[in-house]
This record gives C-alpha cells, sequence and structure tokens, in this order.
C-alpha cells in the first residue's frame, strides 16, 4: 500500500481558502459558509473568481486554475474547500497537475466534480476529503457531516456506523479508500488520473444518471477486470433517476452485477447528493465491515 501524506491538522487562525473550479455559484452560500468558519475561529480567503460567472461557470478556465493555484501556494492557507461541484474541473486538471508543489499539501474538500480533484490528490498520494461544501456548511457545526468534517480537518479519523441494508454483501475487508462520483471518475479511466484499482475499497454516489449508464460505467470495470478485483465497494446514494423497464433500483442493478464476487458490499450509505453526506478521507486506510444485519462501519484508520 502506498504511503499517504495527510496535510497538516488545523488549528484556530488557520486560514481556509474557497474557490469555485467549476461551476458558478450562489453568493449567499458562500457568505454563509464564510461565517460558519469564521465563527469556529478560522480565518476564511474568498478567491477572486469565486462569485464569478462564465457561463455556466465560476470563471474562465485560467481565471478557476488562478484561484486554485493562489490558494494552493499561498503559505497561510492550510485547507481548500471547494464552493461547489457542478462540471468543469477537467479544463484545468493538466495545468494544475504540473503546476502545483505538491511537497507542500493542503487538505481539499469536495465531492461531485470535484471527485477530479480528489484524483489528482491521490495521483500525488495526497489525502483529502470527499465531503458537502458551501450551501451544507452554511447549516452549521450543529450538523453532525459538519462536525465531523471539521474534525477530520483538525486531525481526528472518524468511525462511521450506518444501518445494514437487504442488498449487502457480509464480510470483512481493510484496504485503501478511493471513489466519488462515478460518472466524473469513468471519465478518467485510462488517463493519468485513473483511482479506480484493484486491491481497494471502492466508493461511488451519483445524480440524474438513468440506470443503463451507470450500468455501462460499472460493467467497463468489469469487462477491464478492476471489478472483480476490488477490496470492497460501497454503494452510496444514487439520487434523481426512475427506474427502467428491467431494474427497479439502482441498487438492485448493481448488486446483479458484483454477484459473482466475494468481497464485501455495502449498500445504501450515506454518500452522495443528500442531506447527510459522510465525509470519506480519500486515499486512508479503512476496514469495512458489513453485516447481514443491524449495523454496518467504516473505521479510519491513523
Amino acid at each position: 500500500m502506498k504511503n499517504i501524506t495527510y496535510p497538516a491538522a488545523l488549528k484556530a487562525g488557520d486560514t481556509i481558502a474557497i474557490p469555485a473550479p467549476a461551476g458558478k455559484v450562489k453568493p449567499a452560500n458562500v457568505e454563509n459558509a464564510k461565517k460558519v468558519l469564521e465563527n469556529l475561529g478560522f480565518k476564511v480567503k474568498v478567491m477572486p473568481h469565486t462569485l464569478g460567472e462564465y457561463g455556466s461557470f465560476s470563471g474562465t478556465p485560467s481565471e478557476r486554475l488562478s484561484d486554485f493555484e493562489q490558494a494552493w501556494n499561498d503559505p497561510e492557507v492550510k485547507a481548500i474547500v471547494c464552493a461547489r461541484g457542478g462540471y468543469g474541473v477537467v479544463h484545468i486538471m493538466e495545468a494544475l497537475n504540473s503546476g502545483l508543489d505538491y511537497n507542500n499539501p493542503k487538505w481539499v474538500v469536495g465531492f461531485s466534480d470535484i471527485s477530479a480533484l480528489h484524483a489528482l490528490m491521490a495521483k500525488h498520494n495526497i489525502a483529502s476529503v470527499h465531503a458537502s461544501m458551501c450551501s451544507h456548511i452554511a447549516k452549521g457545526i450543529e450538523d453532525e457531516d459538519n462536525a465531523s468534517l471539521i474534525g477530520i480537518l483538525k486531525g481526528d479519523r472518524p468511525a462511521y456506523t450506518f444501518p445494514s441494508s437487504p442488498l449487502d454483501r457480509p464480510g470483512l475487508a481493510v484496504g485503501q479508500l478511493l471513489g466519488g462520483n462515478l460518472a466524473v471518475l469513468a471519465e478518467l479511466i485510462n488517463t493519468p488520473y485513473d483511482i479506480i484499482k484493484p486491491d481497494t475499497i471502492l466508493f461511488v454516489e451519483d445524480v440524474a444518471e438513468p440506470i443503463y449508464k451507470i450500468e455501462r460505467m460499472f460493467y467497463q470495470l468489469r469487462l477491464s477486470g478492476i471489478l472483480p478485483k476490488l477490496k470492497g465497494l460501497i454503494v452510496g446514494q444514487f439520487t434523481e433517476y426512475k427506474p427502467d423497464e428491467t431494474h427497479n433500483s439502482m441498487e438492485e442493478m448493481i448488486a446483479k452485477v458484483v454477484e459473482p464476487y466475494k468481497y464485501p458490499v455495502a449498500f445504501n450509505v450515506p454518500i452522495g447528493h443528500v442531506e447527510h453526506n459522510i465525509p470519506m478521507i480519500e486515499s486512508a486506510t479503512v476496514t469495512l465491515k458489513v453485516s447481514v444485519s443491524g449495523k454496518n462501519s467504516i473505521i479510519f484508520h491513523r
């Protein structure tokens, strides 16, 4: 297993930067999230183009690149919380890959299209946090997922429990955790940023994708030989889709595709485009325990 670098734990007075490397953002979400983080004792730096607009994006590719590079290169910034997802990170990945000093890592936080940035961090063996962004952070520290995120940034390693599902396949697995939005990650297969690898515990989620398209992605992984060689699979939330003529649910389809394999599979895990979106440390070593009844768990190692 690779040696993973964990960015330094945050403390009171540290600076968190908020760029928008993909879609344009509602200013109120950024402002409200900024207040929450400041009330926790952090300084917050909203990047110059975070509240900008260029078509459906927060800025041109060069503007979004500049914001992220400035945040990464600023020695005062200890974490980068992306304002939102959407689409657009792929526009700047090549430049970020060659243009950042990865010897001085910092936490990168976000999900959805930000899965591409997590893939970039994983390529350089740096841990990052798959977690909700400004619109959810604005709910405050009383929210359990926000509290978990802040704990991770301060050095905690969480242990989550969640209800088992009838489709679960029981078992115990220890391995490196990688994953995110399946459509984003599938587009990175056979690129330098491909993180869907054998011998990992993979977690996936998605939104507004029909069942047949997700099935196509799973069969790509199956036919490539990756799906049979996972250590475990965590199936998050697949939302905003309809049953089709073949499958009543996304979960039933996934269960059928992975039926030949022996590793543990956990379904209905609270990860994705939902209110309860548990923060996951990408590239971390975890223990996944899936039981036939009662509670399942994901435990992050130190």
